[in-house]
């Protein structure tokens, strides 16, 4: 589990050396480089979670390479630039391409210390906020106090102080990823970053470079096995990972390090893997789906997250959890399932389970009014409402059509029906539909109806 990994460059040595012991003295880890090139080449050894970038240096300055490294986007770090010489226009142009701040020579050590405390705590917080925008509830500890919640939760506490990998499965929207965040927030990694891969949303054929990243020219993409250094890297629905990319996560896994995509230098691999999936990858092996190797390697400790319909005792707790959630983070308005409605709900079999439980309390608040949520209203929302009024004709009207097409439909019933009741003759039917008779002849002659039958 590693320490923040600073890079500094500067082509003076005495600040290089200076600057390395003091960030070494509080327990970072730290490369120095003397010029441009080196910088590329420490980059590309290892994604670092900070950089001290000098501006003037003999082969190339730091706004070029600042101006490099943002190219592809987001940068790969907070970058705080370094300069005895600083103008306002340099100071400028380096915040717009994104660093985060500029320190001017001679340094200041207490400042140089407080800058880097507040660049790689604000770098935390952004891919925090990242990942709580990626998903839509952020639970700290699954919600829930029955007896198979609360042995889930300790067997997960008891997994998270061994350091090994971990294959959880469940049914989908059982809870997964918030028991994987869940074993995260219990390890020795807390601190470090959990970093989410729906192996499922890859594009075909992009899997590795998503995982391993990739080297292109002078510019580098870190994948997700470096994005999670020291952390956690949370695998969702490995399954579907494309059989080329299960062979080179194996390899990375087996050997402890990678190659990104076009590089040719080991990348080391420190992370721990847990891999989730809805399906039985036992079975995935059998029919050629998945790697025997890999399935071993991922399955090292399993984990069962049982269906809602098996705790359903969790489902009034859940209930509450989710009303104050989106009261408290989309200011909706709160409202109180009244005990019917909880009883009801208690009963069902949630087939989607928390994910089905966490979208209807969302649709209740957002769609209905007043305090209570009473049983008709969970009912309808479920779509097991029965209606009140059923209209019933022989041609069995379908709503899910043009309103013109629907008429055609229901009077072409409605008058065959009156015809067949007075056996053809079309003066009573006239008659009984408070029509007049050539209306009626024009009618049928429209809907193509023939009533020789009938007479």
């Amino acid at each position: 589990m590693s320490a923040p990994h600073i890079l500094v460059v500067d082509d003076e040595p005495d600040i290089r050396v200076l600057v390395k012991e003091i960030l070494e003295d509080e327990d970072y880890e730290v490369v120095a480089a003397e010029n441009g090139a080196a910088a590329r080449n420490a980059l590309r050894d290892r994604r670092p979670d900070l950089i001290l970038l000098d501006i003037w240096m003999p082969d190339v300055d730091g706004i070029s390479l600042l101006k490099e490294w943002s190219e592809g986007g987001r940068i790969p770090c907070p970058v705080i630039m370094m300069s005895g010489h600083g103008t306002v226009e340099t100071a400028v142009e380096a915040t717009r391409l994104g660093a985060y701040d500029f320190l001017e020579k001679p340094l200041s050590l207490a400042k140089l210390l407080l800058t880097v405390e507040r660049a790689l705590e604000a770098d935390k917080l952004q891919l925090e906020n990242i990942g709580l925008r990626r998903r839509s509830q952020p639970l700290i500890e699954p919600a829930g106090k029955g007896p198979v919640i609360q042995r889930l939760k300790e067997q997960v506490k008891r997994i998270a102080r061994h350091d090994t990998w971990v294959l959880i499965t469940g049914e989908p929207g059982s809870g997964r990823e918030t028991f994987a965040r869940y074993l995260h927030a219990q390890s020795a990694r807390r601190e470090l970053p959990f970093v989410e891969v729906g192996v499922s949303s890859l594009q075909k054929g992009g899997s590795a470079r998503e995982l391993f990243g990739a080297e292109e020219q002078s510019r580098i993409h870190y994948g997700a096995l470096e994005q999670a250094r020291g952390g956690t890297l949370f695998l969702d629905e490995v399954a579907d990972m494309e059989l080329e990319a299960q062979a080179l996560l194996q390899g990375a896994l087996d050997t402890g390090s990678f190659l990104r995509v076009g590089g040719s230098a080991p990348v080391e691999v420190d992370v721990r893997i847990v891999a989730a999936t809805q399906r039985q990858l036992d079975q995935e092996v059998q029919r050629g789906g998945f790697r025997e190797d890999l399935f071993y390697q991922l399955n090292v400790v399993p984990l069962q997250i049982p269906p809602l319909r098996e705790h359903r005792e969790d489902v009034p707790d859940l209930l509450n959890y989710y009303l104050d959630y989106y009261v408290d983070h989309e200011k909706l308005p709160y409202r109180h399932f009244d005990m019917a409605a909880q009883n009801y709900l208690r009963n069902h079999d949630w087939p989607g389970n928390v994910r089905e439980l966490k979208n209807l309390v969302q649709r209740l608040l957002i769609l209905g009014a007043g305090d209570d949520i009473a049983l008709d209203e969970v009912k309808t929302a479920l779509g097991q409402a029965e209606p009140r009024i059923q209209l019933q004709t022989e041609g069995g009207l379908s709503f899910d059509q043009p309103l013109r097409q629907a008429r055609e439909q229901f009077e072409r019933s409605y008058l065959e029906y009156q015809l067949a009741k007075h056996g053809g003759n079309v003066s009573q039917a006239a008659a009984e539909a408070g029509m007049e008779r050539t209306h009626l002849y024009r009618k049928l002659r429209s809907l193509g109806i023939d009533n020789k039958e009938r007479k």
